[in-house]
């Protein structure tokens, strides 16, 4: 609809275009007018306390997209994806939020609702009708599809662990010996001076964090302190925390580097090419985590003095050769550390990063559930007690889809929109 908006102090009207969607089918769910006019800042204001004084007022953040779920035009995954989309920096979070809010959570998370509940009616007809000729399951159908339900979300716990991210992306840490190269590699791969660099061993006590774009993907760099791996393998037996109590500055130094390396979603294992390598690194470095990582021979401006191909063979990834001085390697390094990022993305599911931190523990807790109703099943004990677990089951999967929420809970999750979201 076509027309003119006249506002206080503007003589002539504004021309705006009138769109008006009745529902159920708009995006809240129910009637919405939107006002299409010029993009002035001062008019568009203007307009704003027009509609006000007329009887409008400003939504809530987050308003739009909560009415939308209390009409059940989208559920809670579907939320949170729709603040994904806003809050995405890049490319693999803009697509990860987009397949979840077309459902791609959403609807195999309410398949495994509607599947769980098909057995919880037949185990309740069983119990209210047990004289009447139903066909009821048998104890052995019943833990075949349990057991299925289980797995389903065994799978989905494990996308979404590998889901959670920070909203700042992906966190890469740089590990190794003092003075193997690492700052001057953080450094070099965000094109400036962040960390102090000199030759002297054990510069770096605190670790450091930088935004790297790594060939078109946002990740997080982390610059950690280099571990003396003899001080570490002989304290713990590997990498670990270490005893507790009063430590020196060195020591608290490791305990925060090895720490992030713990909560590491890429590993770059640094190591000085100019220099033989100590047992207890290479023990270290040819470890298998639970971390994706790869292997970079630093300061590779200097003559080479490590059996390059025995160390690929044992890391099973070929080390990528770098030199800070140089330049050399430093694209190498980004492209291989976008192709492992994107490795991540493929086998963590999509899932939003708020989501996948909300949901763990409902979906822990529904698989815990699970085991139990398979475990009674298996033991014969009465189909009550299986009942009752399937409910707690589906008690927890509804918390995840917000076919179960709290008032709390949905200020907690919209509070963190914009206006107008």
């Amino acid at each position: 609809m076509l027309g003119e908006l006249r506002l206080e102090g503007v003589a002539s009207g504004l021309p705006c275009e009138v769109y008006w969607q009745p529902g159920p089918r708009s995006y809240t769910g129910g009637p919405q007018a939107e006002i299409h006019t010029l993009g002035c800042g001062p008019l568009l204001e203007a307009a704003v306390r027009t509609l006000c004084r007329a009887g409008a007022r400003l939504a809530e953040p987050g308003e739009f997209t909560l009415r939308a779920f209390l009409s059940g035009r989208i559920d809670l995954t579907q939320a949170e994806a729709v603040l994904g989309v806003v809050d995405a920096v890049d490319g693999q979070q803009l697509a990860a939020a987009l397949e979840q809010l077309a459902g791609g959570l959403a609807q195999p998370l309410q398949e495994l609702r509607n599947r769980l509940f098909d057995l919880l009616v037949h185990l309740e007809a069983g119990l209210d009708f047990p004289e009447e000729d139903l066909p009821f399951l048998s104890r052995l159908e019943l833990g075949r599809q349990l057991q299925e339900a289980s797995e389903q979300l065994q799978n989905l716990a494990e996308q979404l662990q590998t889901r959670r991210m920070s909203d700042e992306g992906v966190t890469v840490v740089l590990v190794g010996r003092p003075n193997v190269g690492k700052s001057s590699l953080f450094n070099a791969l965000l094109r400036r001076t962040q960390a102090i660099v000199s030759p002297c061993p054990g510069t770096t006590r605190d670790y450091l964090v930088g935004q790297l774009d790594a060939a078109g993907l946002r990740c997080r760099l982390v610059d950690t302190a280099g571990l003396d791996w003899v001080q570490v393998v002989s304290a713990s037996g590997g990498i670990g925390e270490g005893e507790q109590g009063q430590m020196s500055v060195g020591a608290v130094s490791q305990q925060m580097s090895v720490r992030q390396v713990r909560e590491a979603d890429v590993l770059v294992w640094c190591v000085d090419g100019s220099q033989p390598m100590e047992p207890e690194e290479w023990a270290e470095l040819v470890a298998r985590g639970r971390a994706p990582r790869l292997v970079v021979l630093t300061k590779g401006d200097l003559p080479v003095r490590i059996d390059v191909e025995q160390l690929a063979d044992q890391c099973g990834v070929g080390p990528i050769v770098t030199s800070s001085r140089t330049g050399q390697g430093l694209e190498e390094l980004r492209s291989r550390l976008r192709e492992t990022i994107e490795g991540l993305a493929a086998t963590g599911g999509h899932a939003v990063w708020a989501t996948a931190i909300r949901s763990a523990e409902s979906i822990r807790l529904a698989e815990q559930a699970l085991r139990r109703a398979i475990t009674l099943g298996a033991e014969t004990c009465p189909e009550e007690l299986i009942a009752a677990e399937i409910r707690l089951a589906l008690e927890e999967i509804g918390k995840v889809s917000g076919a179960v929420y709290t008032e709390d809970l949905l200020e907690q999750i919209f509070s963190r929109f914009c206006i107008g979201k």
